[in-house]
């Protein structure tokens, strides 16, 4: 793998919880630098593509959402990486807020729908994402013989549920925040923590990973999660008895690319991000990842769900990135 860590003790003291580069030569100043949100798999593939195509060598730490923007906020003065790979756009925003982000237009930013870019140029979409209710269609049938499978987000609720449901922790994990918003903006304030609070009694585990509800249905630990709609679709096409349901009234976002704030390394981060735009890119990460591209030239596999079978609400993306502090507070307080 071509994780490294970064020769900084400050760095090192205030990060030490988390995986960290290794490395520190002069050669290395002149590595493309990458907080990777996404995952392993298709960091390695995607980087190995890049360097193959350009020549610049990558290094990528992986991480949680949370974990990632945050440092990301923290370094804003001094980076310890270039690029921020991954991650729903409303933490593309805070950060953009914070002052955290370079603002950089691609020239292959011009064919992408207006969901998928900043106006400043701050950040760019890179996939679509949507969320979803998956099954495990066996264990669901042993615990609950002759109920119908959950198909709206209302069905959750039901009692006989209890402890069989897996959901991300949302002060962790943008996919957990997105589900919260997805209930808030679709009920309203106090209908959507109403929901909230009574679907938080059925969940038996709440872990921080983004792609741990799908893993925990595919193993058969659990017989419900909510999750991305493609990482369910992913595990139904490599044969797990998974089942992706697409309720109504569900939240569509998008999953970003930003280059650092002071960056000492523009010219080789803004390649990456016009690499991560090209057709070529996309194709590759949704072959693997089952996600929807916004570039209208890639394609994605024939098992991954399409976003126009989808219901989608209104999704108001900058009122999710402002209200996050006090949202993720109160969750913090009332559920978890």
């Amino acid at each position: 793998m071509k994780k490294i860590t970064f020769c900084h003790a400050l760095f090192a003291a205030l990060l030490a919880s988390v995986l960290s580069f290794s490395g520190c030569t002069k050669k290395a100043q002149s590595t493309l630098k990458i907080y990777s949100i996404i995952h392993d798999e298709e960091s390695e593939a995607l980087t190995t593509l890049f360097t193959e195509k350009t020549g610049i060598p990558v290094t990528f730490l992986r991480a949680t959402t949370g974990e990632l923007v945050n440092r990301v906020i923290t370094e804003k003065n001094a980076p310890e990486a270039d690029i921020l790979l991954g991650g729903a756009s409303s933490y593309h925003i805070q950060a953009a807020k914070e002052g955290a982000l370079e603002s950089y237009t691609s020239p292959l930013a011009k064919s992408l729908p207006d969901y998928a870019k900043a106006d400043d140029g701050t950040w760019t979409g890179i996939c679509v994402l949507t969320l979803g209710i998956g099954v495990n269609e066996k264990r669901f049938a042993q615990k609950f013989p002759g109920t119908p499978l959950p198909k709206t987000w209302e069905d959750l609720l039901n009692p006989a549920f209890k402890g069989e449901i897996v959901m991300t922790n949302p002060v962790a994990s943008s996919t957990g925040y997105l589900f919260v918003q997805n209930q808030l903006q679709r009920l309203g304030d106090d209908g959507g923590w109403k929901y909230l609070l009574s679907l938080s009694q059925n969940v038996g585990q709440f872990p921080d990973s983004g792609s741990a509800p799908a893993k925990l249905l595919g193993t058969g630990e659990y017989a419900i999660g909510v999750s991305y709609l493609h990482a369910i679709a992913k595990y139904n096409h490599q044969g797990f008895d998974v089942t992706p349901i697409a309720p109504p009234q569900s939240v569509g976002d998008v999953d970003c690319i930003s280059i650092m704030k002071n960056t000492k390394n523009l010219s080789a981060a803004q390649k990456f991000v016009d690499f991560m735009l090209s057709a070529e890119a996309q194709g590759l990460m949704s072959s693997i990842t089952f996600t929807t591209p916004v570039n209208p030239d890639a394609k994605a596999p024939s098992a991954s769900v399409s976003i126009a079978d989808i219901d989608l609400i209104d999704y108001d993306v900058k009122k999710a990135a402002e209200s996050k502090a006090a949202v993720l507070d109160k969750w913090s307080k009332s559920v978890k």
